[in-house]
């Protein structure tokens, strides 16, 4: 459990300091490009430690919710899948490397129009489903760190894109926002289903019955039940 938690930390602090507070001097001193190739390297790597720690660490259970938290699991990454593949546009402002100032305009369409961190929510929805439904100390370890580092990314990258677009991003923050859905209830935008598309709508629903029926195969838990 020691090798575990100490993977989780680095988990974190790679993504709190080195994508955050030294990512302008590093940044600066290699190129962005660099960087950015640099730093997929480092998360592989450290997935890969944090999943394999994961992996050989004891059952010490902190909780059981039942069945419910299964159901419940289930409905987030369902919510998660939706999320995730919302995400992947090239249109979407906060993809990695995306420069998406249009005529000083960052555009607000699809999911974005929910949540300006639509794939980041994808990941918190999937990490709190599974700390839910496993109930034991490895899996808090395992999944909090991805929770954690999926919250602060939103503010990271909200701090980055402030400075990189100024003006344009001020705009394109006025009309979304961070919590999902806020900006529509408070009027600031509306949800444009055509946007997302049936196509992604079917895309999600496949994405998730192949986790769901392929869990068991690739984890060695049946959860279909």
């Amino acid at each position: 459990m020691t090798t575990l938690a100490i993977a989780a930390a680095a988990w974190i602090l790679l993504h709190l300091l080195v994508a955050g507070m030294f990512r302008p001097a590093v940044a600066g001193r290699i190129g962005e490009p660099a960087f950015r190739g640099l730093f997929s390297v480092l998360s592989v790597a450290s997935l890969g430690f944090l999943i394999w720690a994961y992996r050989g660490s004891p059952y010490l259970p902190l909780w059981n919710f039942g069945i419910g938290a299964l159901h419940l699991a289930k409905l987030l990454v369902f919510v998660a899948c939706f999320l995730l593949v919302g995400s992947l546009s090239p249109r979407n402002p906060n993809l990695a490397g995306a420069d998406m100032v249009l005529k000083d305009q960052l555009p607000v369409e699809g999911l974005i129009r929910v949540t300006r961190h639509p794939m980041l929510w994808a990941f918190t929805f999937w990490s709190i489903a599974h700390i839910l439904a496993n109930g034991h100390l490895a899996a808090l370890l395992l999944f909090g760190a991805i929770l954690v580092t999926a919250q602060n990314g939103m503010y990271s990258i909200d701090r980055k894109q402030r400075r990189r677009h100024g003006p344009a991003w001020d705009a394109f923050a006025a009309k979304t926002s961070l919590i999902p859905f806020l900006a529509i209830i408070q009027g600031r935008n509306r949800f444009v289903f055509g946007e997302y598309g049936l196509a992604r709508v079917a895309i999600a629903c496949a994405l998730f019955l192949i986790l769901l029926y392929g869990h068991g195969y690739v984890i060695g838990r049946d959860i279909t039940g």
